[in-house]
Order: structure tokens, then C-alpha cells, then sequence
């Protein structure tokens, strides 16, 4: 499958959302509540540009490079960019007021480099703590027991504010056991926000891509992540 041409990619996008307006609805959720991240990996400012015009309400970079390139090129065309991928802290510069939200913090070290960063600039972060539900070392992610220690460290940042939490459960066939890694994030997400910290707002649970998103939103996801159903395969051999 290539990528996708303009009419390809509105109706996929149409598809998606009456598939994610279902599955809010048979649990009992408004679908206003669930917000499409179109993640745009590979992608040329192009056709990001040409899919800003859909039902699309957020763009999730993975790449520094591509999130710089793109927002340069008012890709996003006015759309809130978000960072989805993993982000070195050598980075972070490009990033702050690119990105609305970082969606993938998973450590203190990073945590702190973003505290410092931020404060240079003088605003305030926007983050997700990522966490690790699998347990699967080739994801990034806090184990569900770090959660804790690094929710602590980010309360007591002063330019940073948690938004909620972000989640990549493992592939997987198996479609209760894929509800049951989803449905203990959403514990989590819950439980962190009966913690009462200022600077903590569980409002934003980013859970679920093109293979599981409506499981996602069916177990409480706030936000799901969508490439290749929206674009198409990507061509990696551009890179």
C-alpha cells in the first residue's frame, strides 16, 4: 500500500473518526472527548500540510528534525504539533515552543533537563509521563512502579506541568489481553490524579494507533495516535 492522495487520506480519516465516535459511545464516552493525533513520520510538509484541512486535531512527530521542519514550514497550519517519540536531551532547545506537549517523558534525567531548558526560556511544559506497560526493552517507558518516583520529581518541577500519561501496550493478537495492558494504564492515569499536586492534571491519557485504537478509547484513551491508517505505508527509503 502507498501513501495515500488527498481524497485517500479524507476518507480514512473519515472511517477512523465514525470508528472512534463507536467505540466512545459504547462506553459510554462523548466522542468530543477523544482527540485524533495524526502521527506523521516520513511525511513531507506536503502532505502534512494537505491533511491539516481534515478532521485531524493534533500532529505527533517522532523525530526532532521533522517536527523542526515541518513547524518551519507552517506545515501544521496553525494544528498543535506534539512530541511522540523518544528525545535525547540534546534536543530539547528545538523542541520547546515547537511542541505544545511532549508526550514521551520516561526519566528523571530527562525530566530535569527539560526543568532547565524550559526555565531558560522562560515558559512552561506541557508533558506526558510515558509508561512502559509491557515491560518491553526495545520500548521506552516507565515500569509502572517508577511511575511514582517520576511523577514526584515532575510535581516539584516549576516549568514543567504533567498532563496525563502516555502508552504503548505490546502487539498483540490477543484482544483481551490487549484491553487489559490498556485498562491498567487507565488505572494509572486515574490514580495519579487523586495525588493532588498543583502541577498535575490527568486530562490527557495517549493510548492506542491504527491496530487498537478503538480498544483504546473503549478502556478510556483521551487521545490516540494514527499514522499509516491515515497516510498510508511509509517510504523509508527517503531517509
Amino acid at each position: 500500500m502507498a501513501e495515500k492522495n488527498l481524497e485517500e487520506m479524507r476518507e480514512a480519516v473519515e472511517a477512523i473518526r465514525e470508528k472512534m465516535a463507536a467505540a466512545a459511545r459504547a462506553a459510554g464516552r462523548d466522542p468530543a472527548g477523544v482527540q485524533l493525533c495524526a502521527a506523521c513520520k516520513t511525511r513531507t510538509a506536503d502532505t502534512v500540510a494537505a491533511s491539516a484541512a481534515l478532521a485531524i486535531d493534533v500532529f505527533g512527530e517522532n523525530h526532532v528534525q521533522e517536527l523542526c521542519a515541518n513547524y518551519d514550514a507552517g506545515a501544521y497550519c496553525g494544528k498543535p504539533s506534539h512530541f511522540i517519540g523518544h528525545l535525547q536531551t540534546n534536543k530539547i532547545k528545538k523542541v520547546l515552543g515547537r511542541a505544545s506537549l511532549i508526550q514521551s517523558v520516561d526519566s528523571e534525567h530527562l525530566l530535569a533537563a527539560i526543568e532547565k531548558e524550559a526555565a531558560k526560556t522562560g515558559i512552561v511544559q506541557d508533558v506526558l509521563l510515558e509508561v512502559n506497560i509491557g515491560g518491553e526493552e526495545s520500548k521506552s517507558g516507565v515500569s509502572p512502579e517508577q511511575l511514582w518516583p517520576l511523577l514526584d520529581a515532575a510535581a516539584a518541577e516549576e516549568h514543567i506541568r504533567v498532563k496525563g500519561l502516555m502508552a504503548i501496550p505490546p502487539v498483540n493478537d490477543d484482544d483481551a489481553q490487549n484491553r487489559r495492558y490498556l485498562a491498567q494504564v487507565y488505572k494509572l492515569f486515574v490514580q495519579a490524579g487523586e495525588r493532588g499536586y498543583q502541577n498535575v492534571k490527568m486530562e490527557t491519557l495517549s493510548m492506542g494507533m491504527s491496530g487498537d485504537f478503538e480498544n483504546a478509547i473503549r478502556e478510556g484513551a483521551t487521545l490516540v495516535r494514527i499514522g499509516t491508517a491515515i497516510y498510508g505505508e511509509r517510504d523509508y527509503s527517503k531517509k
